[in-house]
């Protein structure tokens, strides 16, 4: 197996930090040094995912809601609600989604039998398809994403970041009066 070698281009945001070391020598720009490149590397996982799904006719969207539908398991299916608490669709564009994905025959709606009141989106043969391909070359490109980290570094990474968004989450709830009492 031929080793790839890495080409190392300029960090831009050491750049970044650099300019405003000179600019303002008094901050600290530290937290940039974490969530700048944190968001650089949002924008280009975001590119690539994104084009990797649309070429199978898929929006990222749809195939969130796919995948949820996929990772619920035989009958493969949600109602709305189920969709939007499932951690990555937002309940707003859950019907347009819906919508959608049916036109397409990649779901149909169902109702409850014992309660007409509830309505299930669930995937069909062609859905169920199309998600297990989908997922599979999904999965394979992230592979390539991470590439260039050793297994353990992957790990450690998924470990940091989870304890990451934990302090995003935690600092959002102390808000700022608290931030104040604590200096």
């Amino acid at each position: 197996m031929t080793q790839r070698r890495a080409v190392r281009r300029p960090d831009a945001v050491a750049g970044i930090v650099e300019d405003w070391a000179r600019e303002r020598p008094g901050l600290d720009t530290a937290p940039l040094e974490v969530l700048a490149r944190l968001h650089r590397a949002y924008l280009q996982y975001h590119s690539r995912l994104t084009s990797q799904i649309e070429r199978h006719g898929l929006s990222v969207a749809g195939f969130d809601v796919l995948t949820a539908l996929r990772r619920a398991g035989a009958p493969y299916r949600l109602t709305a609600g189920q969709l939007a608490a499932s951690g990555l669709i937002s309940s707003a564009g859950v019907t347009l989604r819906l919508d959608r994905l049916e036109k397409e025959g990649l779901l149909v709606r169902e109702r409850d039998a014992e309660d007409r009141r509830v309505v299930y989106s669930r995937l069909t043969d062609a859905g169920l398809r199309k998600v297990d391909e989908v997922f599979a070359e999904h999965l394979e490109n992230e592979r390539r994403m991470l590439g260039g980290l050793s297994p353990a570094e992957r790990r450690q990474l998924a470990r940091l970041l989870s304890k990451l968004e934990y302090s995003i989450v935690e600092s959002d709830e102390a808000g700022p009066e608290d931030d104040e009492a604590a200096t």
